[in-house]
């Protein structure tokens, strides 16, 4: 701890801390318009300039760290001169259109100007013609610009697109695209979070709406698994009464939080409902007489709390194939810790010197977990390590080893990795028996990882203070699941590496905690209840009674870092909810959230009622969202299996996952996917289909046919192509193994 002091105020500092740090933990307040508390100071606006007492004129509080003793002054006179100075500068430089600005009402230079009392202007300059630029999903006007380089520092040291740099050169200075002239990047619209005025805009809502006028809801996202806090911005559309709000956009607490594409711009997903007796009657019915519910886990705990008490009171069978094999793996994993859960987190993954990841493509799956994974190279200098089938293009600019298996050999290679990485550690005689008879000279002439490799990887984090392995969702599905859950338990038992397992969707968790899960063998006479908020009567039937989706919903969710988080409505629905079908088959709620507090404890649940949980980050940044669940002790009675005969994967075979930029893919009123219909391949996957760029293709897999077209992609190699799905779909995949072998058969070229 280092001593100083603030404007005459005993002030503490950790090693490393900066002075702005220090002042903001201890409720001081000095001004900054380029400073961002996620990524290293930009150092360019100059209004965090303070006083000591050791130094001649200002130093910059954002870079500078305090020492024993040190006597700093934040608002004397000569600094409200100078910060003054700085704003007239600014708004030399800025043409203050604050009438017709997306901006106004929100933007840091407004803010100043009026905070600094800047009523006229001391300095001029020659106006400078500037292009305004169109990128697809962000728009940028360079005349609005104040070259912060807010949007270069997260773009580079957070997200890990690399996408945007500084053009320097004086009045004309500017953002540009690093590597072309148009924008190549993941559109994840962080870039325009981090904006302090109007440079940086969303093409959908730039002359739509002011911010004055629209309504903040805080919310979870719905996309993936890490749970990210998000705000819906809604309006009313008329004046009319009962005039259902539209979502206008989505924003974030930047500071702190970082969203995807998906995130960002997927929001529109809501379905309008209306109350029709007689399909509501026939729902009812159909439950009455089912013999299961299938549905995915896009759906709030309480609802799984819902259809748990339904299938206790009418004994039928509840299919969820995703979450059952999620399930499955975390109570393998826990026969053998003894806790409901393990160690990591993404804050943990953010904080580590290294970083293992396996058995999934993560930029795509979780970008939250990429997030972190940038953040901790960026940041820390971490070894990351990605061991997958299938290169992963976005992470090449931070991963140090890339270790390629071959498909289907996760098993191996995890039995593999605990030897390795368990090397030295104080065993039991069971388990060092059973690593010592692994067949290592089979399992990497199966898996194709050789021992050099695996002696990288531990040579890579041997140094290392903070590890974490994170286990993708690949790995969940294998049919080897379990046995491969009970190997990556010792290693979090027995090293300093923290687990995190990368959930599929949502509320993949929650599910797996409350409702008890069964075997999908199919059959007649299933309700389904998907992911759009269809309900529907029979295995194959149309929709029958339209529900809320998850916009329209108010509950919680658990996220992969086994936090219960809360979700509030945002668009209006007219129609009914599962808790009025409950209501009519003999439960009795009058509200969903009502079964907030009635979440098991047993499975680390702790009561809080709905309107109790938090929904904000402080202003340091801690997540008073909700709760973490306590992670309970369990029965210890796992039992290693020996490792099966690894399988092979030959011809054409083809990988399911989420497009990057999934959210312009999905229409929620026609319900199709509308752009990305293609199966993406390599020259040699080609060549082994017998296929070319531009074919109609027919892909017949075991369960189901799917018409594509073939697309030749350059940074793909080997005979994997990729199927894009997205998370909507992702719970219809079920325990299916993401890697599966296809045939295809051509069907003609596209014109």
């Amino acid at each position: 701890m280092i001593n100083f002091t603030i404007n005459g105020q005993n002030v503490t500092a950790l090693k490393g801390e900066t002075i702005l740090q220090a002042a903001r933990k201890a409720g001081f307040y000095i001004p900054t318009m380029c400073y961002l508390e996620k990524t290293t100071p930009c150092a360019s606006c100059r209004l965090c300039v303070v006083e000591t007492d050791k130094t001649d004129g200002f130093i910059l509080s954002c870079q500078t760290p305090p020492t024993e003793g040190l006597a700093v002054t934040i608002d004397s006179d000569a600094l409200k001169t100078e910060r003054t100075n700085i704003m007239r500068l600014y708004n030399v430089n800025h043409p203050l259109e604050c009438g017709v600005c997306d901006k106004s009402g929100a933007c840091d230079l407004q803010n100043k100007t009026l905070e600094f009392g800047i009523s006229s202007q001391h300095f001029s300059a020659k106006e400078q013609h500037r292009t305004i630029e169109h990128w697809g999903l962000i728009n940028y006007d360079p005349s609005l610009c104040i070259l912060c380089e807010k949007c270069v520092h997260v773009c580079n040291e957070i997200i890990g697109d690399d996408a945007i740099e500084l053009k320097f050169g004086g009045y004309k200075s500017s953002v540009i695209p690093k590597n072309s002239d148009t924008l190549d990047c993941t559109f994840c619209g962080e870039c325009i979070a981090v904006c302090p005025v109007g440079a940086l805009v969303s093409s959908n809502f730039q002359y739509s709406a002011n911010a004055w006028e629209l309504t903040q809801i805080p919310a979870t996202c719905a996309h993936c698994s890490a749970g990210c806090a998000l705000t819906y911005e809604v309006r009313h559309t008329s004046n009319t009464v009962g005039a259902i709000p539209k979502i206008y956009r989505v924003t974030n607490d930047f500071e702190h939080t970082t969203l995807c594409g998906a995130g960002r711009f997927g929001f529109d997903f809501n379905v309008n409902g209306t109350k029709d007796p007689k399909m509501f009657a026939k729902a009812v019915a159909a439950i009455q007489s089912a013999t299961a519910i299938r549905f995915s886990s896009l759906i709030t705990n309480e609802e799984a709390l819902i259809l748990q008490k339904l299938k206790e009171k009418f004994g039928f069978k509840l299919y969820n194939e995703e979450a059952r094999a999620y399930q499955q793996f975390m109570n393998a994993y826990g026969s053998m810790c003894g806790k409901t859960g393990c160690g990591g987190t993404l804050e943990a993954i953010k904080q580590s010197d290294a970083v293992i990841l396996l058995g999934g493509r993560i930029s795509s799956d979780n970008p939250a977990v990429r997030y972190a994974v940038t953040t901790a190279a960026r940041h820390r200098g971490a070894k990351v390590m990605y061991m997958h089938p299938l290169e992963d293009e976005l992470l090449q600019n931070v991963v140090t080893q890339y270790v390629k298996y071959e498909v289907g050999t996760e098993e191996g290679v995890v039995a593999m990795l605990a030897k390795t990485l368990l090397e030295g550690c104080d065993l039991s005689n069971e388990i060092r028996e059973f690593l010592d008879e692994l067949d290592e000279g089979y399992l990497c002439a199966e898996s194709n990882v050789g021992d050099e490799e695996f002696s990288r990887i531990a040579k890579s984090s041997l140094r290392a203070k903070q590890k974490t392995l994170v286990i993708g969702s690949d790995l969940l599905s294998h049919k080897r699941a379990e046995n491969i859950a009970r190997l990556c338990a010792l290693i979090e038992m027995y090293t300093d590496f923290s687990i995190v397992v990368v959930a599929p969707s949502v509320n993949t968790v929650g599910v797996s905690l409350i409702c008890e899960l069964d075997t999908d063998i199919g059959g007649a006479n299933i309700v389904g209840y998907n992911a759009e908020g269809d309900f529907t009567m029979g295995s194959l039937g149309n929709p029958e009674l339209l529900l809320p989706s998850l916009n329209s919903q108010e509950g919680t969710f658990v996220s992969m870092n086994a936090q219960v988080l809360p979700t509030n409505v945002a668009v209006g629905f007219d129609g009914y909810t599962l808790n009025d079908i409950a209501n009519a088959l003999g439960l009795n709620a009058q509200y969903t959230i009502d079964y907030t507090p009635q979440l098991p404890r047993d499975k680390g649940f702790n009561g809080t009622p709905f309107d109790d949980l938090g929904n904000f980050y402080t202003a340091l940044g801690e997540d008073r969202r909700g709760y973490i669940l306590k992670n309970t002790d369990v029965e210890i009675n796992g039992v290693l299996e020996e490792i099966n005969d690894l399988p092979e994967f030959n011809g054409t075979v083809v990988y399911r996952c989420n497009p990057i930029n999934q959210f312009n893919g999905y229409t929620a009123q026609t319900k199709q996917l509308e752009k990305d219909a293609t199966l993406r391949g390599s020259t040699q996957f080609a060549a082994a289909a017998k296929i070319a760029d531009g074919d109609k293709i027919r892909i017949e897999f075991a369960k189901g046919v799917q018409e594509r077209v073939f697309v030749i992609d350059s940074t793909l190699k080997g005979t994997v192509a990729l199927v894009p799905t997205y998370d909507v779909a992702l719970g219809s995949l079920g325990e299916q193994y993401r890697f599966e072998k296809v045939k295809i058969i051509k069907m003609g070229s596209e014109s």
